[in-house]
């Protein structure tokens, strides 16, 4: 239960944000003793991964602020995040009998399950995030991506950091987030009713 946790909890957070889990991870199987990655991905902890891991990390948080510019962003990353987040899910639980240890063996003894897993995961994510931000540009005329998406960059690194450091905190942060975009589409489907609502009064 707690591995499918810390994958699940891994995969949200590329949904928001494609790299943050992913260059998360990779520090802290640098920097930290008792994180150790399988070692089929140990490649994400090496200097080059963690300098490009960076580099993307950087970009994307700054192209997913300025208005138009995110939305493209979000096109860009609807590939992106849920390989990011299978990768992410893959490497991030622990457990022998759902972590994928050696990606070459990809296809044998399920080990495909926790990839497909976070993939899933990560575009749902996605698709909410993508979505709740086109509404908010199309109310604010852009100018509520720059506060919307540095808490989409806070929630993307207390997630994957809760995933790797307290897994039980990660999965409370997961049943929030569960909610808020609940919370989210209710609203925009209020508001995308209320010009319907609007013009059946003024035809009658």
């Amino acid at each position: 239960m707690i591995e499918f946790v810390i994958g699940s909890s891994l995969a949200a957070s590329a949904g928001l944000n494609a790299w943050m889990p992913l260059f998360l991870l990779g520090l802290a199987d640098r920097l930290i003793p008792a994180i150790q990655l399988p070692s089929g991905w140990s490649w994400l902890s090496g200097d080059i991964a963690l300098w490009v891991l960076g580099v993307l990390l950087v970009l994307e948080i700054v192209a997913d602020k300025v208005p138009a510019l995110d939305s493209v962003n979000d096109i860009v990353q609807s590939i992106l995040r849920p390989a990011a987040g299978g990768i992410a899910f893959g490497a991030g639980s622990s457990a022998q009998t759902i972590a994928v240890t050696d990606p070459a063996a990809f296809f044998t003894d399920n080990a495909w399950v926790p990839i497909v897993a976070g993939i899933a995961i990560a575009l749902v994510v996605h698709v909410v995030k993508a979505t709740g931000r086109v509404a908010a540009n199309a109310m604010t005329g852009g100018m509520a991506a720059p506060a919307l998406s540095a808490a989409e960059d806070g929630a993307s690194f207390a997630l994957a950091a809760a995933a790797i450091v307290v897994p039980l905190l990660a999965l409370a942060m997961l049943v929030g987030l569960a909610a808020g975009a609940v919370v989210l589409a209710r609203r925009i489907r209020a508001r995308r009713r209320q010009p319907e609502a609007g013009t059946g009064s003024a035809g009658g």
